[in-house]
């Protein structure tokens, strides 16, 4: 009994205030965001939209996260939330909670790993990303932020 009304609180408590998901802090988020890009103004181009560069499949993947109100079964409102920056993070901390993983083995899963995983999808974030130009420079941009 003691047992089922902890897990009742707990998931109260997760349904209030959000996921949170170990070592996907407000910094490990700025990172990521600058490795995307970054661009606030960003709307939507071939396919991405936001500061996270985000596609529709990863938003469905993170599973439909809105802004507050919105439904999302609503045309645009993958657009709008992908397009906020405090919305679009809640996308990728939902996208974390169901994929992250420890992606380079190292006993951690940490922001490298998050990284990994936003460029490889969630399920093949262990290939290296010094393999291709693209991985290269956003390794360069991750070590960028991380000083």
């Amino acid at each position: 009994m003691a047992i089922n009304l902890l897990c009742v609180i707990f998931c109260l408590i997760v349904s209030i205030t959000g996921v949170h998901i170990s070592n996907l802090d407000d910094s490990c988020l700025r990172c990521l965001c600058h490795v995307a890009g970054c661009d606030l103004a960003h709307g939507c181009s071939q396919g991405y939209c936001g500061p996270f560069y985000i596609s529709r499949v990863y938003w469905v993947d993170a599973g439909k996260p809105t802004l507050p109100e919105d439904n999302p079964e609503r045309k645009e409102a993958f657009e709008d939330c992908a397009r906020d920056y405090y919305c679009s993070a809640k996308i990728v901390e939902s996208y974390m909670a169901r994929f992250g993983k420890d992606c380079n083995r190292d006993g951690v899963t940490n922001c490298y790993d998050y990284m990994m995983i936003n460029h490889h999808g969630g399920g093949a974030c262990t290939e290296p990303l010094h393999l291709t130009s693209l991985g290269r420079r956003r390794l360069q941009l991750f070590q960028q932020c991380r000083l």
